[in-house]
């Protein structure tokens, strides 16, 4: 059995990171065909997620709130933070060789910060583009990232419509404007810790500021 871990929204200025571990036989899911999850439609992801779990020996997701993301951040970079992650979902899988995707530009780095924190012998091999050079990540990405979408679905029907979340969307942009105009501060499930935020918090308060003077 090989397992195989990825993230989705790792970017976004809005919304969750969602990681998760999937555990196979090998060649599993070759045999479903599964594929990198970016290259998918929305309805091919939600297929495959549920074909996945139907196979699969194993499952794990979890997810990071902005809030626990903006905690993390006080003390941790983005890739620390990835890495414990990585290394809290690997503790809980059963495979001794788990695929990830780097988020290191060393990839080797990456793998050994991972294996320092899991409580068990485990073999990482790190890579980049692992989403689309190993069918079990593949399949890990698409999990995550089915999730995550439905997860941003929720956010949107609560704060309305603020585009993918990312921060060069200009439908981010703006609704993240209007947002603090009419508010007063940033929405709820925004990462405060993200540059863009913190800049237009920034912005927005020394304009407040002005109209005083």
């Amino acid at each position: 059995m090989i397992c195989g871990v990825d993230e989705a929204g790792r970017g976004p200025v809005i919304g969750p990171m969602v990681v998760a571990g999937v555990c196979a036989g090998e060649g599993m899911m070759e045999s479903l065909g599964v594929r990198d999850s970016k290259k998918l439609t929305p309805r091919r992801r939600e297929y495959f997620a549920e074909r996945i779990r139907e196979v699969a020996k194993q499952v794990v997701v979890k997810v990071i709130t902005p809030e626990e993301i903006d905690r993390m951040r006080e003390s941790m970079t983005l890739n620390e933070i990835e890495i414990e992650i990585f290394a809290s979902i690997i503790s809980l899988l059963e495979g001794d060789v788990v695929y990830v995707d780097a988020a290191d530009v060393n990839e080797e780095r990456f793998a050994r910060e991972i294996e320092a924190r899991v409580q068990r012998e485990v073999k990482i091999i790190s890579k980049h583009k692992a989403d689309v050079l190993f069918p079990i990540v593949s399949a890990a990405s698409i999990i995550a990232k089915v999730e995550r979408d439905r997860i941003i679905k929720e956010i949107a029907e609560e704060i309305g419509d603020f585009g993918s979340g990312y921060p060069a969307d200009e439908r981010t942009k703006e609704f993240l404007e209007r947002y603090y105009d009419e508010h007063g501060e940033l929405p709820p499930h925004t990462r405060h810790s993200w540059k863009s935020a913190k800049r237009l918090v920034k912005r927005k308060g020394q304009k407040n500021l002005g109209d005083y003077s």
